[in-house]
């Protein structure tokens, strides 16, 4: 079953949802889905809409036209005058990233052409990441002025400081088969095939305990931040609650009668 869901009669992402699985498009494929104000707010609409559906267990997030997203709209530069303005501008395109890593769900990119600047960001922001054979990555901005601040923070923690740095201080592109070298995709496809690859990941993804993936992702991003001995600590107070779970003693009980669960037997518990 698909349901399709309601972004605004003229957003400018598409948003819809088959089975267990939700699909985000980023769709200004004349301005290679670069990231205007109302890209960035819809975009955020349309993660926080799914995140708040409870029959999605994961999100893939893919592009329209040539290009997965080429960084950030700037013909919006000149509309605005001074820091502040500029603060507030740039801190509804970053918002998508902040929202990925709150959200429980799952969220995978689906790139291919370029994904720069802020499109590298997006990437580097989802939990996992595929990319078409021939999409290219960088962190462009010092070619125009400007530098990566906002993507510079989800791909400090998407690869290695040298990697991270190479990107942010040359502005230049690398390949797909690099990315994945590096660490800052999971897998690539051929092109044409980078979406069915991503739904796969989803998919997987969906079979599983929806309860333990949602609390398994939050609690991640939250031990990130914190000292070893802290993060033991909080994993085992995160995993205690998980063991009282209906999830947990359905699929406990499933997996030892040789039977384990499958994705639609979830829904019933």
């Amino acid at each position: 079953m698909t349901r399709f869901d309601t972004v605004g009669e003229d957003a400018v992402v598409t948003a819809e949802t088959g089975g267990y699985v939700g699909r985000i498009t980023l769709d200004r494929p004349e301005a290679m889905n670069t990231f205007s104000t109302e890209l960035a707010t819809d975009l955020d609409a349309a993660l926080r809409a799914h995140e708040s559906d409870d029959e999605v267990r994961a999100i893939v997030i893919d592009g329209s036209g040539d290009a997965f997203s080429a960084g950030i709209d700037l013909t919006e530069h000149a509309e605005r005058d001074g820091g502040d303005a500029y603060e507030e501008w740039v801190a509804s395109m970053e918002e998508p990233f902040a929202t990925i890593a709150g959200m429980g769900t799952p969220v995978i990119a689906a790139a291919h052409g370029h994904a720069a600047a802020n499109g590298l960001g997006l990437v580097a922001a989802c939990d996992l990441a595929v990319a078409a054979d021939g999409t290219m990555f960088g962190a462009t901005a010092p070619k125009v002025g400007l530098f990566c601040m906002g993507p510079a923070v989800p791909l400090m923690d998407a690869v290695v400081r040298k990697r991270c740095l190479e990107l942010l201080l040359t502005g230049e592109l690398i390949d797909a088969d690099t990315a994945l070298e590096w660490g800052l995709i999971n897998a690539t496809a051929p092109a044409g095939e980078h979406v069915d690859a991503a739904m796969e990941y989803a998919e997987t993804i969906a079979s599983k305990s929806p309860t333990a993936i949602q609390r398994g992702k939050r609690a991640y991003y939250e031990m990130e931040g914190m000292d070893y001995a802290e993060a033991l600590e909080y994993s085992n107070e995160q995993f205690a609650g998980l063991c009282t779970t209906a999830d947990a003693e359905a699929g406990i009980e499933a997996f030892l009668g040789g039977e384990p669960l499958d994705a639609d037997e979830w829904s019933d518990i």
